[in-house]
């Protein structure tokens, strides 16, 4: 097991409020909603997720579609999702444990398959075999899918910048993947930080982003911290 997987599984596992705390301070415009909605229209979708986490996804897309069925591999994410999901209101959603590779869902039952930051973990953690996971990952979002229906894949383009830029080589060749080899449509849009304080700022993004990049973006001040995403569509043929 990679040092990098390692780093995450242990956030993921131990640190799940913690982790919930930060991504709920990103997208301060609420730009990504609008984004998806634009894409695909979300009103009474039904919607598969894949790597759900603590459902910050989920939440976004509840207020809208008719069904949402949200998976994630690790059970102590979905027990903070649950948790926010029952704290919303909303009671069109379901949760449970699934593999990105093997979602337990039948064929052609969604309209709207959607990954937000779970994909481009494979490089990290599997960086022999990263793209036949990937292939496999995007071949069940299309089996879930019914025709006419759309796959979305939501990445970083950028922490603590204004313009999008993958992060790193290996990122910028499984993007590169998307569009070429399978023939996802691309944008971005901003989806900032807000934090509620200079010492929250430095809290959350120390503990998940690492020193060297906390350090690059905040000044002791700052509350708020760019970021840009990459979202990429593909919509399945109506007659498969």
């Amino acid at each position: 097991m990679t040092a990098r997987r390692e780093f995450f599984q242990d956030i993921y596992r131990n640190r799940a409020e913690q982790f919930d705390r930060l991504v709920a301070r990103e997208d301060r415009q609420g730009n990504l909603f609008a984004a998806l909605n634009d894409i695909h229209p979300l009103h009474g979708a039904t919607v598969l997720e894949f790597g759900a986490g603590t459902g910050r996804v989920t939440r976004l897309l509840s207020v809208a579609v008719g069904r949402v069925f949200a998976f994630d591999i690790e059970a102590a994410m979905l027990r903070r999702a649950r948790c926010a999901m029952r704290e919303s209101g909303m009671t069109n959603w379901h949760l449970a444990l699934g593999d990105n590779g093997r979602m337990p869902a039948a064929s052609a039952c969604a309209d709207l398959a959607i990954e937000g930051w779970s994909f481009a973990h494979v490089i990290g953690w599997h960086p022999q075999d990263w793209l036949a996971r990937t292939d496999l990952m995007l071949a069940e979002m299309e089996r879930v899918l019914k025709p006419g229906g759309t796959a979305v894949l939501i990445e970083t383009m950028g922490t603590g910048q204004g313009q999008p830029c993958a992060p790193s080589a290996s990122l910028s060749k499984l993007y590169d993947h998307w569009q070429e080899k399978h023939g996802f449509a691309h944008r971005w849009i901003r989806t900032d930080y807000q934090f509620a304080s200079p010492q929250e700022a430095d809290e959350l993004m120390r503990f998940f982003f690492g020193d060297d990049l906390a350090n690059e973006c905040l000044d002791g001040k700052r509350v708020i911290v760019p970021e840009c995403t990459g979202i990429w569509w593909k919509r399945r043929a109506m007659d498969q």
